[in-house]
C-alpha cells in the first residue's frame, strides 16, 4: 500500500473524507447545546405564557361568578347579566339546567352546559367556585368555565360565567410561530459567532502547528511563537520550545562527538596503523617489544579521547538529582589522583578548607579531578586547593593564560600558542569538560589570575552554609597547605 493510500479502518472500510476540524466539531456542538436550550427555553416560554393567560381568564370567570353570586344572594339579579370581557357569558341556571338569567352575549333558551355537566360539577364544587376547561361549551370550541352553587328564591341554582380560549390559542400560536422563525436565526447567529470566535482563539494553535511543521520540514533548530496573552497556549508554545532547545543540544552534543572523535582520533589511528604496517613489511627490523612500546601510548590516547567525548556527549542529556557533596574530600580525592602525575614532576599539592555545595558526587569529582590535573601538568612547583562554602578554587605557579584566551580554552581541543599546551599530557577536552559539567550542575568554571603569578579555576556550584574549615592531607605528593607557593 502506497504511503497516500487510505488506511483500511475497524470493520474492513477506508477512511473517508477529511475529518472535520477542531473548529468545526466546537462549532456544532456549542450550536447544538445553544439550539437544544433555545428550543427548551421556546417551549417554556409557550407554556409560562399559555399559563398565565389562562391563569388571568381564571381570575376573569371566578371573580364574574362571585359577582353574579353576591347579586343572587341579594336578590338583586339585573338582566341581563353584567360581563366586560370579550366573549364573556354569565348566565344563572335552575336544577333542571333551564336560563334563569342570562348575559346579553348568550341566549336565554340555551344554557352554557347541559344539565348532566352541571349537576356533576356542582356536586364536585360544594360551597366554592370550581373552575375548568371544557368542550361542552355551547358557546365556544373550549372555554374557561367557573360555575358556584347558589339559592334563588328558595331553590337550588348555578351561577355559570365563560370566557373562550381563542385567544389564549391565538397568543400561543404567535408565540409558537415567532419562535419557529427566531430559534433558527438565533441558532445560525450563534453558530457563525462560535465559529468567529473559535476562528480567532484557535489561530495562536495554527501558528503553533505551522511553525512546527517549518521546523519538522527544516530538519533543524528552531523555535514556535509564542502567544503574546499570557494563558494555556502560551504556557504550552514555551515547554514546546523547551523541548525543541533540549532536542536541538542533544542533536548538536551528538554531531559535536561524531565530529570531534572523526577529527581527534584520526592522528592516534594513524599512528598506530603505520606502525602496524612498518612491522608488517619489515617484521625483523620492528620487534614486538618495540611495536607494543609504540603503540601502548597511542592506544591510551584514544581511550582517554572517547572517554571524554563520551562524558561531553552525556552532558546535559537528562535531569540530575542533585544532593549535598562534601567539597572537601572530593577535593582530596582529585589532588591524590593527580599525586603521581604531580611527584613526577616534583609538583606539591595543597588542599585545605572545607565546604558543601549541591550536585551529584560524580560530577563534582570529574569537575575538580580535571581541574586539579590540569593545573598539576602546568604548574612549576606548586597546586593549591583552597575549599569554601559551593566554592573551590584551584591556583597554580605555572605560566598562567592570557586574558584574551581564558574562555577559548573552555573549547574543545583548543591548542594555545604559549607553555599551556595540549601536549602536556591531556586530551584537550579536561576544562571543557570541568565547565559542561558545572553548568550542568547549576555551577560555572571561570579562569583569572592565581597570587603565585599562574592559573586560578574557580569552581562554583548551588551551595550550602559554610563550616569551619580545616586542612586535608590529598595524599602521597601533597603537602600540609602551610605555605603559598
Amino acid at each position: 500500500m502506497s504511503a497516500r493510500e487510505p488506511a483500511d479502518v475497524p470493520g474492513g472500510g477506508r477512511r473517508g473524507g477529511r475529518a472535520l476540524s477542531l473548529r468545526d466539531r466546537l462549532t456544532l456542538l456549542a450550536t447544538g447545546v445553544v439550539a437544544v436550550a433555545l428550543v427548551a427555553g421556546a417551549l417554556a416560554l409557550s407554556a409560562v405564557v399559555g399559563a398565565g393567560r389562562v391563569a388571568a381568564l381564571d381570575d376573569v370567570v371566578r371573580a364574574r361568578a362571585a359577582t353574579v353570586a353576591a347579586l343572587v344572594a341579594d336578590d338583586r339579579v339585573p338582566d341581563p347579566l353584567p360581563v366586560a370581557e370579550p366573549g364573556e357569558v354569565a348566565q344563572v341556571l335552575d336544577a333542571g339546567g333551564g336560563v334563569l338569567a342570562s348575559s346579553a352575549t348568550a341566549s336565554r333558551t340555551l344554557p352554557v352546559l347541559d344539565a348532566a355537566t352541571v349537576a356533576r360539577w356542582r356536586r364536585e364544587a360544594g360551597g366554592d367556585v370550581l373552575v375548568r376547561t371544557t368542550a361542552a361549551s355551547a358557546y365556544d370550541a373550549q372555554a374557561r368555565v367557573a360555575l358556584r352553587a347558589v339559592t334563588l328564591d328558595g331553590a337550588p341554582a348555578t351561577v355559570v360565567a365563560s370566557v373562550p380560549l381563542d385567544e389564549v390559542r391565538g397568543v400561543l400560536d404567535a408565540t409558537r410561530l415567532a419562535l419557529l422563525l427566531v430559534v433558527p436565526v438565533l441558532t445560525l447567529g450563534v453558530a457563525l459567532l462560535v465559529r468567529t470566535l473559535l476562528g480567532r482563539a484557535l489561530a495562536p494553535v495554527e501558528d503553533l502547528r505551522a511553525a512546527a511543521d517549518r521546523v519538522a520540514l527544516a530538519g533543524g533548530p528552531g523555535s514556535l511563537p509564542v502567544p503574546a496573552a499570557d494563558d494555556e497556549l502560551a504556557a504550552l508554545a514555551r515547554t514546546l520550545n523547551a523541548m525543541l532547545d533540549r532536542l536541538e543540544a542533544s542533536a548538536a552534543r551528538q554531531r559535536a562527538f561524531v565530529a570531534d572523535a572523526a577529527h581527534e582520533l584520526r592522528s592516534p589511528v594513524a599512528a598506530a596503523r603505520a606502525a602496524v604496517e612498518v612491522a608488517r613489511a619489515h617484521p625483523d627490523a620492528y620487534p614486538v617489544d618495540e611495536l607494543l612500546a609504540d603503540l601502548g601510548p597511542e592506544v591510551a590516547r584514544m581511550q582517554a579521547l572517547v572517554d571524554d567525548l563520551l562524558v561531553l556527549a552525556r552532558v546535559g542529556a537528562t535531569p540530575v538529582a542533585r544532593a549535598t557533596v562534601d567539597l572537601a574530600a572530593a577535593a582530596a580525592e582529585a589532588a591524590a589522583s593527580a599525586a603521581p602525575a604531580a611527584e613526577a614532576r616534583a609538583v606539591t599539592l595543597a588542599v585545605r578548607g572545607d565546604g558543601t555545595a549541591l550536585g551529584t558526587d560524580d560530577g563534582v569529582r570529574r569537575v575538580l579531578r580535571n581541574l586539579v590535573a590540569n593545573a598539576a601538568r602546568h604548574a612549576t612547583s606548586r597546586v593549591e586547593v583552597v575549599v569554601g562554602p559551593a566554592c573551590v578554587t584551584v591556583d597554580d605557579d605555572g605560566p598562567g593564560i592570557a586574558p584574551g584566551d581564558r574562555e577559548r580554552v573552555f573549547e574543545r581541543f583548543v591548542r594555545l600558542d604559549d607553555a599551556r599546551v595540549r601536549d602536556a599530557g591531556g586530551s584537550g577536552l579536561g576544562l571543557a569538560i570541568a565547565r559542561e559539567v558545572a553548568r550542568d550542575l547549576g555551577g560555572d568554571v571561570a579562569l583569572g589570575d592565581a597570587p603565585a603569578g599562574g592559573l586560578r579555576a574557580v569552581v562554583t556550584l548551588p551551595g550550602a552554609p559554610a563550616v569551619t574549615p580545616h586542612v586535608r592531607a590529598p595524599g602521597p605528593g601533597a603537602d600540609d597547605g602551610s605555605s603559598r607557593g
